[in-house]
């Protein structure tokens, strides 16, 4: 028996690392008959049947797993976003950042194409991440010229997964910390204003310390695994001042002495963080009428 962790996941074969050492696997039955199905990031113990192939025997308990992508064991959640083409936007990153914190993830922001943007934008860009970095969120603001291994070394040990729309750079970055991997970029859509899809499956490749995947980029970020009480807490800010609200149920929308409003009032909140939250909320509270 041996353990490794799931690095890539095609047609139902499993690539496991064992130190160095990769092995093609497949699950027994038992966990398709438990509807378990193993995932890219599992440790797993295997019997080996021969010198490069096995079948999954066991999956260790995970620590956390995202559902969309399927990666789980994420030490490190980046949320690449671009500066242009496809354009900064709060709305978006902050969608990202609710999805985020519901699988229980503190992520990073990471803002990509920093040479092709004016000063103006750039400018914009710097006074809204520091409205992030002010609630405890770290940020990148990089250029395709930046030193690539200080960039990914900055996060920390373990393993770091790329997650961000279509286009924003994602395999981009990958192809320059990894010449030899030539992943499939694309054109940047002028209609759409998004890149095409070029990631199809969730594949980790070994850094300096630890692992990096690359996952398949967003069309759409849906909120389907949350309930709209929740959406509060996702807002680390307005989860934070919401603790003094006089009850403990307040939405902070039409509730009395509510202290979030007291303190967007004050300017402690950003007026654009609230309205995101009351658009993701009122997005959840239809969902749930129509159904």
């Amino acid at each position: 028996m041996k353990t490794g962790r799931i690095i890539k996941s095609l047609s139902g074969v499993y690539r496991v690392d064992v130190s160095g050492e990769m092995y093609d696997t497949k699950p027994r039955g038992l966990f398709r008959k438990n509807k378990i199905s193993p995932i890219v990031g599992d440790v797993v113990d295997f019997d080996v049947e021969n010198i490069t192939e096995g079948y999954i025997q066991h999956i260790h308990e995970r620590k956390n797993e995202l559902k969309r992508p399927p990666v789980s064991n994420v030490d490190h959640l980046i949320l690449v976003v671009s500066a242009v083409e496809p354009d900064f936007s709060t709305q978006l990153l902050d969608r990202f950042l609710v999805i985020a914190h519901s699988y229980h993830m503190r992520p990073r922001i990471l803002v990509t194409k920093r040479d092709i943007t004016s000063a103006k934008i750039e400018d914009n860009i710097l006074e809204l991440l520091k409205v992030y970095e002010d609630m405890g969120y770290k940020t990148q603001f990089i250029s395709i010229d930046e030193d690539i291994n200080q960039v990914f070394t900055q996060w920390g040990d373990g393993l770091a997964v790329l997650s961000g729309q279509s286009g924003v750079g994602k395999s981009t970055l990958l192809n320059k910390y990894f010449p030899n991997l030539n992943i499939e970029t694309q054109y940047i859509s002028k209609a759409l204003n998004r890149g095409k899809h070029t990631t199809r499956h969730v594949e980790l490749f070994e850094r300096n310390n630890g692992y990096i995947a690359d996952t398949p980029g967003f069309s759409a970020l849906d909120f389907n695994h949350i309930q709209k009480e929740e959406v509060k807490h996702y807002f680390m800010e307005i989860n934070t001042y919401g603790e003094q609200c006089k009850f403990r149920d307040c939405n902070h929308i039409n509730e009395p002495k509510c202290n979030v409003k007291h303190e967007l009032e004050n300017g402690n909140i950003a007026q654009f963080r609230y309205e995101h939250y009351l658009q993701i909320f009122n997005e959840i509270s239809n969902r749930k009428e129509r159904y």
